[in-house]
Formats: structure tokens, C-alpha cells, sequence
């Protein structure tokens, strides 16, 4: 049976933590779901948060989200496929891991579709114009054609585990505009790339809503702490490159966590 709303007061939770017996101080709490799979790009599989274990070129961290929430909400079966890089039609093949069990997905995915890497780069080299052009490149296509792409996915998604709760996790905006940055990229730039973040969550929270999946938007939590502001929970240009504008741990926890358990409870 698909479960409802688990939105709660932290007095609920702890009530719920009593039941079939007495609270163990620092006991994990347990979660009213039983098998979890996390889908999704990078930004799901923690891409730029560290300790990758044995993950390859997937870079899974022990800092994502999704570990992260089943740790903390005792998940035993746990089926951690997000991966560096996917794109829709790799999380297509990703959801050959649900199963009529599964009773929690999460997923994050369009960004890597719309062009993500090459928008960030042509920003880089080009001046403003060129950077600005490119951003509407991408969210014509973000308008266009990824919807059709993402109706796909959670089509697969929901006949694959039709069980579940689904919920669809969104992109930050990456910059503060006017922040404490002097230097790189100018604020044309900054605000351009932030409008293709904007237009990507647009889409993806639209179709979502259409697959009658539950939508978290991570924007809020991560006010204040993009690049430029006085505490960034994103990464700006680094090394490895890969994990360039990329959450650090700190934005998988209190970003991207924060929002999942917001809404899943």
C-alpha cells in the first residue's frame, strides 16, 4: 500500500519512536519504510561530498543524502544506483533495481540531459552574451524536449515499483548574486546560469506533479550558502573537476537531507 504524507512535528516523530516498546537513548530511529532505492545523477550520488568507498567512477559517498537518510532512519535494504554523469536514459536502466517491495525512491535527474557541464564551461571561456546564449540554449530544451525525457522515467519508476512513495529531487541555484566573490565569473553570468537552475526546476517539479510524485524543492535550504555567499555548501571550480559545482557534505546534509526528511519525514 502507497503510504501517505509523513510530514510530522518533531514531538510525532519521537511518540512514533515509542511505539512496540521504550526508547533507547541514541537508538537509530526507525522509518516507517522497509526497502529504499536512490536514483539519480550526481547530485544524488554525492558527488564532491567525499569517502566513496569502493563506488568507482559512480563516486556513491558515504555523505549523500541518500545513505544518509537510510543510516539515519535504520533502512536495512537500501539499493544505492544513483551514478556520476546519468542522464534520463541511465536511470532508465538504474530502475531495473525496484521491485513491487520497494516502498521509497528517491530520484534526481535533467540536469546532465539540459547540457549542465557544457552550459558551465562555454560561461566559463565565453564573455556574458556567450554565456547568457548558451543558458537559452539549454532552457529551450529544458522546455521542450526534457519533459518527455522525465515522463519516461517515472512512467518506468512507478510501473517498476508501484508501491512507492516517489519523491523527485530538485537542483540548487549555484550563486549568490552581489555576494563576496571579486573575482571569476561576473554576475551576468552568475545569474544567467542561476535562471537555467530556476528553468530546470520548473520542468521537473511540473512533470512530477503529473506522475503524482511528491517534488522537493532544495533552493530554501540552500539560501545563504551558495557560491559567493559567507558559507558555501557548494563547490565553485576544484579538483577533482567533476565534483566542480557540486554540493560538499555540508549541502548534502543540511541541503539536500534537510529538504528529503522535510517532506518523507
Amino acid at each position: 500500500m502507497v503510504k501517505g504524507s509523513r510530514i510530522v512535528t518533531a514531538a510525532a516523530v519521537a511518540a512514533l519512536a515509542m511505539v512496540g516498546g521504550t526508547a533507547t537513548a541514541g537508538a537509530v530511529e526507525a522509518t516507517a519504510y522497509d526497502s529504499y532505492v536512490a536514483l539519480g545523477d550526481s547530485y544524488s550520488s554525492g558527488v564532491g561530498a567525499g569517502d566513496y568507498g569502493d563506488s568507482g567512477g559512480c563516486k556513491r559517498s558515504a555523505n549523500a543524502y541518500p545513505q544518509l537518510y537510510a543510516d539515519s532512519n535504520g533502512i536495512g535494504d537500501f539499493d544505492f544506483a544513483a551514478c556520476l554523469g546519468a542522464r534520463t536514459g541511465d536511470v532508465l536502466a538504474q530502475a531495473d533495481t525496484l521491485s513491487a517491495d520497494t516502498d521509497l525512491v528517491t530520484v534526481s535527474v535533467g540536469g546532465n540531459d539540459a547540457g549542465f557541464v557544457d552550459v558551465m564551461i562555454d560561461c566559463t571561456t565565453s564573455f556574458d552574451q556567450g554565456c547568457v546564449d548558451r543558458v537559452d540554449r539549454a532552457k529551450e530544451y529544458v522546455r521542450t524536449t526534457l519533459p518527455g525525457l522525465l515522463d519516461g522515467v517515472y512512467d518506468e519508476i512507478r510501473a517498476e515499483a508501484p508501491n512507492a512513495e516517489v519523491f523527485v529531487l530538485g537542483y540548487p541555484n549555484f550563486y549568490e548574486i552581489g555576494g563576496s566573490c571579486n573575482a571569476g565569473l561576473s554576475d551576468t553570468k552568475r545569474a544567467a546560469i542561476n535562471s537555467g537552475a530556476d528553468a530546470l526546476v520548473d520542468t521537473i517539479s511540473e512533470r512530477a506533479a503529473a506522475a503524482g510524485f511528491t517534488f522537493v524543492d532544495v533552493r530554501d535550504e540552500f539560501d545563504g550558502h551558495e557560491i559567493c555567499s559567507g558559507d558555501w555548501w557548494l563547490h565553485s571550480v576544484t579538483w577533482p573537476i567533476d565534483e566542480s559545482y557540486h554540493p560538499n557534505a555540508a549541502g548534502q546534509e543540511h541541503g539536500y537531507l534537510s529538504a528529503l526528511e522535510g517532506a518523507a519525514g
